[in-house]
C-alpha cells in the first residue's frame, strides 16, 4: 500500500512538472496554437511515462489550453479574433486590479525594488534587446502579481497569459516597441509609489488593453499569421 501512494506521489508530480513546461511553451509561443503535442518526444525529453503525460494533457484541456483531435490527439488550442479579443480584455482588467491591490499592500521596500526594476530596463529598451526585455518585464509583472497578496489572481493570470500568449507578441512585433511599453511601466510605478489605487489601476489596464485604434488593430490583424485562427 505505501509503495503504491509513493508511486502514485511521483506520477502526480511528473504530471504537474509536464504540465508547467507545455503551459510555458505555450504562453512564450515555443508551442504556438494549432501545434500537435508529440507525446512521444515529451516522455523522451522529460524521462516519463505515458500515465502522467496523459494527466497533464487533460489538465490543460480543461483550463482550455489544449483541443483533442476526432483522430486522437491533442493540440494547442486556436482561438478565432472574438474569443482573443474577450480573453485579452479580461487579462487587462485581471492586470488592473493586481495592479491597484499592490498599491494597497505592496511595502516599502517592495516599491522601492519595483522601482530599480525600472530602472534597470533602462539600457535594456535603450539596446532595443528584445529578449531581455521579455525577462525584465517578466520580473516587473512578478513583482506586482506578489505584491496583490492574492495567489488566485495571479494564477488567473497566468491562465490567460497563457492562451493570449503567442498572439499577444504578434501584436507587440506589429504595434508596439519597448520605449512605449517602458513609459506604461513607468506609470505603474508613479501609481504605486502615490499611493494611488485607481491611478495603478488605470495605468496597468492601459498597459494591457487591446484597444488599440483602428490602425493599430488593423495592422495586428493583417500581421497575425492566419494558421493561429480557428
Amino acid at each position: 500500500m505505501v509503495r503504491h501512494e509513493s508511486r502514485r506521489d511521483t506520477q502526480v508530480k511528473a504530471a504537474e512538472r509536464i504540465r508547467l513546461a507545455i503551459e510555458d511553451g505555450i504562453r512564450t509561443g515555443d508551442l504556438p496554437p494549432g501545434t500537435a503535442i508529440d507525446e512521444a518526444e515529451f516522455m523522451r525529453r522529460y524521462k516519463i511515462s505515458r500515465t502522467p503525460l496523459r494527466e497533464a494533457m487533460l489538465q490543460l484541456q480543461a483550463q482550455g489550453l489544449l483541443t483533442s483531435q476526432p483522430r486522437g490527439g491533442m493540440i494547442v488550442t486556436k482561438m478565432n479574433l472574438q474569443q482573443l479579443l474577450a480573453l485579452w480584455e479580461l487579462l487587462a482588467e485581471l492586470e488592473g486590479l493586481s495592479a491597484r491591490l499592490a498599491c494597497e499592500r505592496m511595502t516599502e521596500d517592495e516599491r522601492i525594488k519595483l522601482s530599480e526594476v525600472l530602472d534597470a530596463a533602462i539600457p535594456v529598451v535603450e539596446a532595443s534587446d528584445v529578449e531581455a526585455w521579455k525577462a525584465a518585464n517578466q520580473e516587473f509583472h512578478e513583482l506586482i502579481y506578489r505584491g496583490s497578496r492574492n495567489p488566485y489572481l495571479r494564477e488567473h493570470i497566468f491562465q490567460i497569459r497563457a492562451r493570449t500568449g503567442a498572439y499577444r507578441q504578434h501584436a507587440f512585433g506589429a504595434i508596439g516597441h519597448l520605449q512605449a511599453s517602458w513609459a506604461q511601466h513607468m506609470d505603474v510605478v508613479k501609481a504605486i509609489l502615490n499611493h494611488d489605487g485607481p491611478a495603478a489601476y488605470a495605468a496597468m489596464a492601459r498597459h494591457l488593453s487591446p484597444g488599440l485604434g483602428v490602425q493599430g488593430f488593423a495592422s495586428f490583424v493583417a500581421t497575425l499569421p492566419q494558421e493561429l485562427l480557428a
